[in-house]
């Protein structure tokens, strides 16, 4: 990454994952830890935080403007990649990752290196599951989706309920913020927050930690710099779950 510009890639495959789901694959790829994001600058557009699917591949969901424009790159379309940057989810020999919806995005790779004992999945639908059969590949997968169209219908803390969450050493979170704060309120009532770990997305300007934009409420930690993943322990009293800033830096509720 020269001068902190973005460096270009072209995009050689587009995969559909679900309906509103693509993984991006280019033609270079960028040694990571599992959870650690890019910046991925869309020409004349914007450029936003993305978690990496793997060394050359961002999963992305199509949930704004800068995402749209993303989903209007085919093959041979060109990409800026700034990073990887921030930390990554912490590594042990018994590992239970909870994802949701794109979320499982950041987690594949932790799976992928034989980090994860067991892997909880939740969609609203069956055909939002992302991932499924590669995660099935290498852990214990158990699935929920709102509609009850496959696995079990509920919530994924209501998989949590059948576990013993003691017997794993870490946890690592990665989906829609109103269910990781779900998550977080049940592993607070056992606890053990201190060895869960959550991965946050806040707008972000820079990604290396100097405007300020990513910084959460009231501890004035980073997610670019500080995270993106956090210790459960550290976001109990935050605003997490709660509410995040636009770009302007108004709160908005989550």
């Amino acid at each position: 990454m020269p001068d902190g510009l973005p460096v270009p890639v072209t995009v050689v495959r587009v995969k559909h994952e679900t309906p509103t789901i693509r993984t991006f694959f280019f033609d270079r790829t960028f040694p990571f830890a599992p959870g650690q994001f890019v910046m991925v600058w869309v020409p004349g557009t914007d450029e936003i935080p993305m978690a990496l699917s793997s060394e050359n591949s961002i999963t992305v969901q199509n949930v704004g403007d800068a995402t749209a424009a993303l989903f209007g790159i085919a093959d041979g379309g060109m990409l800026g990649i700034r990073g990887p940057f921030g930390n990554g989810f912490s590594r042990a020999e018994k590992v239970l990752a909870i994802a949701g919806g794109v979320g499982a995005a950041p987690l594949l790779p932790l799976a992928r290196a034989d980090c994860v004992m067991t892997l909880l999945i939740g969609a609203r639908t069956e055909t939002e599951l992302l991932f499924v059969d590669l995660l099935d590949e290498c852990t214990d997968v158990l699935i929920t989706t709102d509609d009850g169209s496959l696995g079990l219908k509920g919530f994924v803390t209501q998989l949590m309920d059948e576990l013993n969450l003691g017997a794993y050493d870490r946890i690592a979170v990665c989906g829609p913020e109103v269910m990781m704060r779900a998550v977080l309120a049940k592993v607070d009532e056992k606890g053990i927050a201190h060895k869960t770990e959550f991965s946050l997305h806040r707008y972000m300007k820079c990604g290396v930690g100097v405007c300020g934009s990513c910084c959460i409420d009231p501890s004035g930690l980073r997610v670019c710099r500080d995270g993106p993943v956090f210790s459960g322990d550290k976001l109990l009293k935050s605003e997490f779950g709660h509410y995040m800033r636009d770009a302007s830096g108004r709160k908005k509720n989550i």
